[in-house]
């Protein structure tokens, strides 16, 4: 493949898909892994065949297209409201385990009224909102709408579930097992309050890669949903949760030009590298926009669209660091990287390679 394209190591990966089912399956919980951060069907069925019970999505399209490759037990964590996309999740409730994700009344209501309308019983389960303030429903709020959704007859509440990853009081934070176990006590809490109202709420579903180990400790919870851990990146190791053994991707680049000496090019930007992790942020503090493989005094400092700058410290000056020379670089977020590319190469342990299609990858909704 020619550069910029993404290199995933197999074994690495492998090791890293074995190692959260067995952190899930010591604390006696699911894992739903996200496959968001991968895309690619291949890789979804090798988490399951590792003991996965089913997977994630956050779009209906992913959703459906896992359901094409044979994948049967998917949840879509993500509220589904415009009238087309109802239709279509009705289709693939009706040829696999579904469960669909509402965060509000309005929801809720447009899913019932269709489900009812085709004499179909829709699993949801309800998102909560822990402090990430994006979708879900109010924590303060959530026993009401609980009861009102379970109320429905055309809807099955099948539990609640939240996102909030690495945040504690409103604010991210390194201590991950601080987060996460506040995290698990407020949703078992929340869970407890529901069912006294006599609502039998079945799963509580929670956890990101870097709390996810700590949140499945919490008793109570039934499911884990971490999905960067299968390749980890560089912000996952920031946070304590690898270290760069545990790398299993990394953009291979090429040198396009040595304008000076202590700056080179790289036909990679921000087309190519995820910027939603951008340098310097609390509490992350990292450097740049990816860390450069085998140079400890590189670094990668700016981007713009096709061009990737490095800057060249004292140390690597006097290397032999030219133009057509190549480079490996571990993004900062590998979830929104993999999202930017249509291939990647895959290396086995025996030396074979395999270039995988990202068939889940920028499909509209």
């Amino acid at each position: 493949m020619e550069t910029p394209h993404i290199v995933i190591d197999a074994g690495i990966m492998a090791n890293n898909i074995n190692k959260m089912a067995q952190a899930a399956m010591d604390a006696g919980v699911k894992l739903r892994p996200h496959v968001k951060t991968h895309k690619m069907p291949s890789i979804a069925l090798k988490q399951l065949q590792a003991g996965a019970s089913g997977i994630t999505v956050a779009k209906l399209s992913e959703a459906e297209l896992m359901a094409k490759h044979g994948i049967t037990d998917i949840f879509i964590a993500y509220p589904i409201v415009s009238p087309g996309k109802i239709d279509r999740l009705l289709r693939l409730s009706s040829q696999i385990k579904l469960i669909a994700g509402v965060d509000s009344m309005e929801s809720a209501t447009l899913l019932a009224e269709a489900a009812s309308q085709s004499a179909q019983v829709i699993s949801v389960r309800l998102e909560i909102d822990t402090g990430m303030r994006r979708t879900g429903v109010l924590y303060g709020e959530a026993v009401e709408l609980a009861e009102r959704i379970a109320a429905m007859p055309s809807l099955r509440l099948d539990g609640i579930y939240t996102y909030r990853g690495a945040l504690f009081n409103g604010k991210p934070t390194l201590d991950l097992k601080t987060a996460g176990e506040d995290e698990g006590r407020l949703m078992v809490d929340l869970a407890s309050r529901i069912r006294q109202r006599g609502i039998p709420i079945e799963e509580i579903s929670v956890g990101s890669t870097p709390t996810a180990r700590y949140v499945a400790g919490v008793t109570g919870i039934t499911e884990i949903r971490p999905g960067t851990y299968v390749f980890q990146d560089r912000m996952q190791a920031r946070y304590g949760v690898c270290s760069p053994e545990d790398w299993a991707a990394c953009v291979r680049v090429t040198v396009i030009s040595r304008p000076s000496a202590d700056l080179a090019i790289i036909d990679g930007g921000s087309k190519t590298f995820a910027t939603d992790i951008q340098p310097m942020v609390n509490p992350l503090q990292l450097e740049g926009f990816g860390k450069v493989l085998g140079w400890e005094d590189i670094h990668f400092e700016r981007v713009s669209e096709e061009h990737g700058m490095l800057r060249i410290g004292p140390a690597a000056q006097t290397g032999s660091l030219r133009a057509g020379d190549i480079l490996h670089i571990v993004p900062n977020h590998i979830c929104s990287t993999i999202n930017l590319h249509n291939e990647v190469l895959i290396r086995y342990e025996n030396g074979a390679e395999q270039v995988v299609s990202v068939l889940a990858r920028g499909l509209l909704e």
